[in-house]
């Protein structure tokens, strides 16, 4: 596993296994390590009879070199005398010295990618942009964060997250919570001061979400998976994700998936995981166990309620039923020995020792025969696939433990309620680990005193005698002495239950702290925040009744249910498996109906469709041929003849929706970008769709694909730097042959997503003022600047423009400005917006007449070629943006988003804004205010039309082999084209007449050849009177 430092050891001694590993190995395939060179040796070189000899005899050495060190061969010493001669931590290192066995010290989980790139990010962020500007934020609003569940029932998650929410939202942050299915915990939210909203799925538009007005998404469980079809599709793909796992059935299921050779449901999983920013686990063992899924992006926060809420449950489980239920009598001591979740070589030795400080309190047990004593053993350790059990019972009859005290019960079988009727838990792992032990935290929570070594995660939590007993790492005389402390004459000590009920008070919030503050970090390096975001306040300023406690306030005690997670993953996980081969079986079955229905007779239908199609196609050809043309300028018959050729091969595919089009005054373009906006696109005649990518195109609407009439937009660095201009550029390049009506329209999917898109009251409100030219020339728009949500404090153009553009818009504009119109001298002054009361357009959501379109598109091209010769080269070689705080893929999107009105209310147009429910129409900066302040020269139509003949003759004649954007963005025409066309083709006519009359010429030029004989046939009747004259001779 990439994230793993060192080699990952979880085998047990061989010594201690059986045939029986073989099947475990099959179960657990990373639970194992390679085989060693002398085991390979062992099973596959063919042995005579001398080294199977040879073989045994180093086998009994090893044997007895290890009852030599085992704590029972010091039983038949003094049992009472153990300072000189006990086993201690010293015994173990010689043994790990010697390489013969691991204590599991090399088995660590280190994040060491993600780590990495939490320091880079922090490194980068320090990095200057171009022009020495200093990047600012204008703290406008909060940070906002998605919380996505699978479900809203009581359980642990739901309090975790209520916790992390109610803490982080005191720094800063805003939550809003998501939810597959409705649940008793939307009471819980609602009254903690979140919003909730149910959603079904991806794909319907009432359940649909815009998921970029957040910052960041919170995904909690795998029964969440159902969700991530949300995004893994653009414009989705990016936001940043954090996926928490809490359970384990996967990693388990993901086992049998390898064997059965079922690639593809683990892929689909895998692609899941790769999706995460971080996928966020509550303990250092669970990453392990899902490293088949480990894309280097796997996160540990320590902390959770799971084992204090489940014990609420649990608590009431009748002690005395659950220990006749496994053979316990109610005078019986039941001490368990767990441990450490992670298995290593040197497991059974630690358990040897803790059974070895045992046998003293042998001694204080007495019955009536001595060979059933009231003191009870449980080993709560390893699997059921292993077979730890038989070395259980070899070390329980080495030590000379009677039958029957000692027992060994799988962790993975019944482990709480082996806890719940235990009397005392020991901990008998000598591991450092890396967060505190969860069956610790359970046994704490179920009130069971706790023996455990002074182990360094231990007593951050534990204190000795207080909470709980402490003894050093390998002392078997201390632990002896301890439990002889906790267990005297047979029965608990009341320090002990005492201490046991501290410890339980302690373990109901334990690593809380940890947990939030490992949240609000992970928060604080994985999200990149706008500029127009306000910076959340430090960790140390949350209250420390918000932090130092999970939030059990919030639920009520008798609520507190037991949901059994475990199965409700593995019903989740079953049905998941069946939804995967239904869709599988109908793909497949699918490919095979439409493979079987294509038969002879519907592939002769369809060859007569094509004919039928091709002879109207010709014929109509013909006829337009026929038909009188009027000619006029020299540019529209170039026009009218390039028409003519390209209509040979125009397609058509959607001719229903462009006849509906065709009576309306209006057609509104939607741009957008991937599957994901699809839900949020209008489906009416007075909408069409812009694909700006050929991938994401919506199947069977009448969208335009702009890559295909722009070529631009196949560069993906273009695509996402330009955004909906990109739309812009396309439909403009060539605008006759998509579109025939009066006026053009732009609206943003985000805008339906925000529920301020126009009605249908609004449209025909619209189109009637269109129809009757109630205000001429103008800009209609309906999605206002100052109720945008980045823009709670109704700041003005200039100021509003600098807050959502890192404090550079007004530098990067007038930089644009001064290189488009050639200024030399510096230029202090900006266009200006002036805050009079009245609004301004976002989020390119307007209408205005086809030719005022081309005329602002005409200028676009010219503003975004300057912005691009000024940001192209830092941007493109290192992500880096002046316009952004970090690396942005959009970076040109939010300045341009905002220059239709600089372009609107310098070139003399009228503003009006139109109310997306009511359809009313408001007039915004009327002309008396703008006296003085427009400057219509530098936006005329003149001037630009200028400018843009005067690039188009540069691009023309010169071919610059500069970096140049303004070619690529549509077309190049200029007057001097025209003229050189028409003398080309002047010339093509002169030498053709130049041809024919040098031809006429050489035909008349040539020498003919003088007759030199010539052969006359006699006349008919001489032949028939010279043979009539041979006739009568004969």
């Amino acid at each position: 596993m990439g994230s793993l430092e060192g080699g990952v050891n979880f085998k047990r001694d061989p010594l201690l296994r059986s045939s029986s590993s073989s099947s475990r190995s099959d179960r657990n395939p990373f639970l194992q390590r390679q085989r060693s060179r002398f085991s390979r040796f062992f099973l596959v070189k063919k042995l005579d009879y001398l080294q199977w000899i040879c073989t045994v005899a180093v086998f009994l050495f090893f044997v007895v070199l290890f009852q030599m060190f085992l704590p029972g061969s010091v039983i038949e010493r003094s049992r009472t005398t153990l300072t000189d001669e006990e086993f201690s931590s010293g015994d173990l290192m010689l043994l790990k010295e010697y390489g013969m066995l691991d204590f599991g010290e090399d088995i660590r989980f280190e994040p060491s990618k993600i780590l990495e790139k939490f320091r880079k990010d922090a490194k980068e962020v320090n990095l200057s942009p171009t022009f020495n500007r200093t990047s600012q934020r204008y703290p406008q609003r909060r940070p906002k964060i998605a919380l996505v569940f699978s479900d809203l029932l009581l359980h642990s998650q739901q309090l975790l997250m209520v916790t992390v929410a109610a803490a982080l939202k005191e720094i800063g942050y805003e939550f809003e919570v998501y939810s597959l299915e409705d649940g008793p915990a939307h009471a819980t939210w609602r009254h903690t001061g979140f919003p909730v909203s149910i959603i079904r799925t991806c794909d319907r538009t009432d359940s649909s979400v815009d998921w970029l007005v957040y910052d960041g998404i919170l995904l909690n469980s795998i029964e969440a998976k159902d969700i991530f079809s949300c995004f893994v599709q653009e414009p989705f793909k990016s936001l940043p994700l954090i996926w928490t796992i809490h359970d384990r059935e996967l990693a388990i299921r993901s086992r049998k998936y390898a064997s059965n050779k079922q690639i593809e449901i683990l892929n689909d999983w895998k692609r899941a995981f790769n999706r995460s920013t971080v996928v966020v686990f509550p303990n250092y063992v669970l990453p392990m166990i899902y490293s088949t899924f480990d894309a280097g992006n796997f996160f540990v926060i320590p902390g959770s309620p799971v084992e204090a809420w489940n014990s609420y449950s649990q608590m009431d489980l009748e002690k005395d039923h659950l220990r006749a239920k496994m053979g316990y009598g109610s005078e019986d001591i039941v001490i368990t020995v767990a441990g450490s979740e992670i298995l290593y070589r040197g497991l059974w030795l630690e358990h040897s020792i803790v059974l070895r400080a045992l046998l003293p309190l042998l001694e204080d047990f007495s019955s009536d025969d001595n060979s059933f004593p009231h003191l009870k053993i449980i080993v709560l350790s390893g699997d059921s696939a292993s077979n730890y059990s038989l070395a259980i019972e070899a070390i329980a009859l080495n030590l000379k433990y009677p039958v029957g005290v000692v027992k060994h019960v799988p962790i993975d079988m019944d482990a709480d309620h082996v806890l719940a009727a235990s009397d005392v838990v020991i901990y008998g792992s000598f591991l450092e680990e890396q967060s505190f032990p969860d069956i610790l935290i359970k046994a704490m929570c179920l009130e069971k005193p706790i023996i455990a070594p002074d182990l360094s995660i231990i007593r951050k939590y534990v204190d000795d005698r207080v909470n709980g007993y402490l003894f050093p790492k390998g002392n078997v005389g201390a632990l002896s002495q301890v439990i002889l402390q906790v267990v005297s004459k047979g029965k608990l000590s009341p320090l002990a239950r005492n201490m046991a009920s501290i410890a339980r008070g302690t373990a109901k919030n334990l690593m809380a702290s940890e947990c939030v503050e490992g949240y609000a970090l992970l928060l604080e390096n994985v999200i990149k925040l706008p500029s127009e975001v306000a910076l959340p306040r430090a960790v140390s300023e949350i209250p420390l009744e918000l932090k130092e406690k999970w939030q059990w306030d919030l639920f009520e005690v008798s609520n507190l249910t037991n949901l059994n997670t475990r199965l409700k993953s593995y019903s989740f996980l079953d049905n998941f498996e069946v939804q995967w081969n239904h869709t599988q079986q109908e793909k497949f079955g699918s490919i095979a109906a439409a493979s079987d229905s294509f038969i002879y007779s519907i592939w002769e239908e369809e060859k007569h469709i094509q004919m039928a199609n091709s002879r109207r196609r010709r014929e109509e050809e013909e006829l337009k041929d026929r038909s009188d043309q009027s000619h006029g300028t020299w540019e529209e018959v170039y026009r009218n003849a390039k028409r003519a050729d390209r209509s040979k091969n125009d397609l058509h595919e959607r001719e229903e929706g462009e006849l509906e089009r065709t009576g309306q005054p209006l057609c509104i373009y939607e741009p957008y970008f991937g599957e994901g906006a699809w839900p949020f696109l209008h489906r009416t005649s007075l909408y069409r769709g812009v694909g700006l990518s050929s991938k994401g195109r919506r199947r069977g609407a009448d969208d335009l694909d702009a890559p295909s009439r722009l070529g631009l937009l196949n560069n993906p660095y273009y695509r996402d730097v330009l955004g909906e201009y990109g739309a812009f550029f396309a439909i403009a390049n060539r605008i006759d042959r998509i579109h025939r009506n009066s006026w053009i329209g732009f609206g943003s999917w985000r805008a339906t997503a925000r529920k301020v898109s126009l009605s249908g009251v609004a449209e025909n409100a619209l189109l009637g003022a269109i129809q009757t030219r109630k205000h001429g020339d103008a800009l209609y728009f309906w999605v206002r600047m100052d109720m945008d949500s980045r823009n709670p404090s109704k700041l003005d153009f200039w100021s509003f423009c600098d807050a959502i553009n890192a404090g550079n818009c007004k530098f990067a504009f007038s930089e644009a400005f001064k290189k488009m119109y050639g200024i030399k001298h510096d230029l202090k002054t900006l266009p200006p917006m002036p805050q009079d009361g009245d609004t301004w357009s976002v989020m390119h959501s307007w209408a205005m007449p086809t030719r005022s379109f081309l005329e602002f598109v005409m200028f676009s091209r010219m503003f975004v070629d300057a912005l691009d010769a000024q940001m192209y080269s830092e941007h493109h070689s290192s992500g880096h943006c002046i316009l952004s705080l970090h690396k942005d893929k959009h970076c040109y999107s939010r300045l341009l988003e905002l220059l239709v009105n600089i372009w609107a209310y310098h070139s003399a147009r009228r503003m009006v804004y139109v109310n997306p429910e009511s359809g009313e129409m408001q007039e915004q900066h009327r002309f008396k205010s703008r006296r003085g302040q427009m400057w219509v020269k530098w936006f005329s139509y003149s001037t630009l039309k200028s400018m843009d003949e005067d690039l188009a003759e540069e691009s023309d004649s010169e071919h610059p082999i500069r970096h140049w954007l303004w070619p690529s963005t549509g077309e190049v025409l200029w007057q001097g084209m025209y003229e050189r066309e028409r003398n080309l083709r002047h010339q093509q006519k002169e030498r053709r007449k130049q041809k024919s009359k040098e031809k006429l010429d050489r035909m008349r030029r040539r020498n003919r050849q003088k007759v030199i004989g010539k052969y006359v046939k006699p006349p008919p009747d001489d032949t028939e009177n010279s043979n009539t004259t041979l006739t009568g001779v004969l």
